[in-house]
């Protein structure tokens, strides 16, 4: 098949995302310009951003696949986001925002002590290039296997693109890119989702599966013990998947999300923008792989994947998209895993210069880095850090037998969540002394710890869900005594974490600790970007197309145009007051 069409849709895609970055660096002044935006991020900006750095590749191809093999159990992987997201919209994303954090690793510092701030910052060093380069890799072998793109131009090209407009443009670039990517992903989701429902015949189509022998007993929403493999789908599995979920946005670590946002009600509002996204993920992104269970089975169990299931996204699209879009597609995926690495590679840029080179610098006895070295810092890092992002994806890519995937997963589950576990109760119990983070976290690590001695040793090894259960149960068992032990803390200690959730909960005033309003400018140049990226679309119109087709192609490129108008419609009310 000829992708000629699809590797110049996304050529131009690539090249309007440098050109965007290039756009929002004079944005940025100083360190927190670079690393959050200055604080100065409008609700709407940061929302969309936080919703694509939660997306992924896994939500077309891993999500995906479970979905056409389990129907909608799949989906408690979204509802604990969505109620982590509304307890963020209650108070927590307030909260986050006003503790006035340039870095996540500020908040580990202020809750814990530099002990956790350091600790973190390596951790991070260490874990982070790997993630992101097993995910760039994921997305090339996906592509290539699906789509026919080759792997190494694949994670040269993105990785270098990424790097490029994180470098020059900073936190303002990647929240800009990611809501341009979001304005892309949302409609070309929308559209699959519609034809799908459209091919099955829609409700009555659709439900009439549901009591076929071969679908019903997979599509129970909890499943039986033992009929998929690890127990996964059953009770247990739903429990435990739900619960780290939610923990997982409830806690320390995402609050990193909300430091870019004007303040308190602006944060509440784009954890909201967060709920209603994952809402969109339950509805949209469920139904394509489910009725490709349904209508191309053969299809896709015939595709060259390890797991054919994983395709199931990709297959359907391939079937029903018009010409032309299948380009918008791969570019969405593409914004998936973009989006998820601009964000980290940012944020960890953020940690190293804000957080790692001070104590490097007093140590070895050298100068403070003025702010424009600062800059040249934040700079110099990101492109360090892209470039081993890229040479890991590379390095993984010679050796296609190796189970790196399953064995980072792995290790997830035995260092992630157990690290995950004391910045949860961070967030909830101040009475915490200062050694708690480590004595939780090492109480977390037991289970998982011993789940890898069980099945080396003793031949019954834990399911997924198990460890997680079993981390939770000794995280808040750890929690607990820390809480009891808390007394014996010293004044100086009691007072300074009192300090930080008075400050925590204390509103900010933006006159009188920002000043400097970007809403105008947000809003005309998103809006101005969305109007000219939409035009980009609409020229597929001229690749020949039933009527339908063309419709299709219609909605998509007038779905990011109306935005576009929309934002410069409100920019006028703006105007004057930046």
């Amino acid at each position: 098949m000829d992708h000629s069409l699809e590797y110049l849709t996304i050529g131009i895609y690539l090249t309007f995302l440098l050109g965007i970055g290039f756009v929002f660096a004079r944005f940025n002044r100083n360190l927190s310009d670079y690393v959050r935006g200055g604080g100065q991020g409008t609700w709407w900006m940061v929302g969309m951003s936080i919703m694509m750095a939660s997306v992924s590749t896994n939500t077309f191809v891993g999500n995906a696949g479970a979905a056409f093999q389990a129907g909608y159990t799949p989906v408690v992987v979204y509802l604990g986001s969505v109620v982590g997201g509304v307890i963020c919209g209650l108070f927590l994303a307030a909260w986050c925002r006003q503790t006035r954090a340039l870095t996540v690793a500020d908040l580990y510092r202020e809750r814990f002590g530099p002990e956790v701030e350091h600790f973190s910052v390596i951790v991070g060093i260490f874990l982070y290039p790997i993630s992101g380069g097993v995910m760039l890799l994921g997305l090339a072998i996906f592509c290539s296997s699906v789509f026919g793109v080759p792997v190494m131009p694949t994670i040269v090209v993105i990785g270098i693109v990424v790097m490029t407009y994180s470098t020059f443009g900073g936190r303002w670039a990647v929240m800009a890119t990611d809501f341009f990517q979001g304005l892309i992903l949302i409609p070309i989701s929308i559209l699959v989702a519609w034809l799908s429902w459209k091919a099955v015949g829609g409700w009555e189509g659709f439900t009439s599966y549901f009591s076929a022998p071969d679908i019903a007993a997979d599509f129970k929403f909890v499943k039986d013990p033992g009929q998929f493999s690890g127990d996964r789908f059953g009770w247990r599995w739903i429990v435990a998947v739900f619960l780290s979920m939610t923990m997982s946005v409830v806690s320390l670590s995402y609050a990193g999300r909300y430091l870019s946002v004007k303040d308190g009600r602006e944060a509440k509002k784009a954890a909201w923008f967060t709920v209603f996204a994952g809402l969109f993920n339950i509805v949209v992104f469920f139904i394509p792989p489910i009725v490709a269970r349904f209508l191309y089975a053969d299809e896709v169990a015939g595709m060259a994947l390890k797991t054919p299931s994983e395709s199931a996204y990709a297959v359907i699209a391939m079937k029903l998209l018009p010409n032309g879009l299948l380009g918008i597609l791969m570019v969405a995926m593409f914004a998936a895993t973009m989006s998820s690495m601009d964000s980290g590679l940012n944020g960890m840029t953020g940690t190293i210069v804000r957080n790692f080179f001070p104590a490097l610098w007093r140590r070895c006895g050298w100068p403070e880095l003025g702010e424009r070295g600062t800059m040249l810092a934040c700079k110099l890092v990101t492109v360090c850090l892209g470039c081993i992002i890229i040479g890991v994806a590379l390095a993984l890519s010679l050796y296609p037998g190796l189970e790196l995937f399953d064995v980072f997963l792995i290790v997830s589950s035995i260092i992630g969540l157990p690290i995950g576990m004391p910045l949860f109760f961070g967030m909830f119990v101040k009475k915490l002394p200062r050694w708690s983070f480590f004595f939780i976290m090492g109480c977390s690590l037991l289970p998982p710890i011993w789940s890898q001695i069980a099945g080396a040793f003793f031949d019954s090894p834990w399911s997924y869900h198990d460890r997680i259960l079993g981390v939770i149960v000794a995280g808040s068992i750890g929690a607990v005594i820390s809480r009891l032990m808390y007394s014996w803390s010293s004044d100086d200690y009691k007072n300074r974490i009192e300090a930080f959730f008075v400050k925590m909960k204390t509103p900010i005033d933006y006159q009188q600790e920002v000043g400097e309003n970007r809403d105008y400018s947000q809003y005309r140049m998103m809006g101005n970007v969305s109007v000219v990226g939409g035009g980009f679309i609409l020229l597929l119109l001229l690749v020949p197309n039933e009527t339908s087709g063309r419709l299709n192609v219609l909605f998509v490129s007038g779905f990011v145009m109306a935005v576009g108008c929309l934002l410069l419609w409100l920019a006028k009310g703006k105007r004057g007051k930046s």
